[in-house]
């Protein structure tokens, strides 16, 4: 198949998934499983891209555990992105260093 066949199918499904939705439902939502499904689909999507690439963004996949351990607890403790993404950056430099 060509190029073009497969960027055709990729934007058939995107625009599916996107118009399919607002035509169809024109009311609000008022299950609350629905609703809470709703809401936690792009965090999950988030979290899913990102995972892997934090064990594959270093030379140690080790040292993207740790990193990602750090960054949770940061999170956890109510740091914001920066203080976390700078801890996760720490953690991997000394993880290699050491390793």
């Amino acid at each position: 198949m060509s190029n073009y066949a497969y960027i055709l199918v990729m934007f058939l499904v995107t625009i599916t998934i996107r118009v399919l939705p607002l035509t169809l439902i024109r009311c609000e939502i008022s299950n609350r499983f629905m609703r809470s499904f709703l809401y936690y689909v792009p965090y999950v999507t988030l979290s899913v891209m990102t995972f892997p690439a934090i064990m594959d963004a270093t030379n140690e996949p080790i040292a993207g555990a740790l990193a990602f351990v750090a960054g949770v607890i940061a999170a956890r403790l109510s740091a914001n992105l920066f203080k976390t993404a700078a801890i996760c950056c720490a953690v991997v430099l000394v993880a290699e260093m050491i390793l």
